[in-house]
């Protein structure tokens, strides 16, 4: 093998841009939680539906993220696709639930 074939490339991440990244991810993901559990409450959803409802819009927003950051260009932005689907989840879980049990309750519950 050559001395051309054993070239590594190191990436240099910005923490504070990562950091800022992920906190504007986090204020999406709750503000995302908050209106679709509103939405969950105001359509009637319950049991089963409301939940396979806030698992449809984490991976909406998720792919909406990927989509802005770009498919292939990712990775400039996050460390990882992974954590940014899953890290928050039961914050934002418990955020969706709390929204979704209050609206539901105004509206549906005479």
């Amino acid at each position: 093998m050559s001395a051309k074939s054993k070239q590594v490339t190191s990436v240099a991440y910005s923490e504070s841009a990562i950091r800022n990244n992920l906190s504007i991810v986090e204020y999406c993901r709750t503000s995302m939680a908050a209106l679709s559990g509103c939405t969950a409450g105001i359509l009637g959803l319950t049991s089963l539906y409301g939940a396979l409802f806030f698992v449809c819009a984490t991976i909406t927003v998720w792919l909406m993220f990927l989509y802005k950051a770009g498919f292939s260009n990712w990775n400039k932005y996050f460390i990882s696709r992974k954590s940014l689907l899953t890290s928050g989840f039961y914050g934002q879980l418990f955020t969706y639930i709390l929204c979704w049990t209050f609206i539901y309750g105004m509206v549906h519950v005479y």
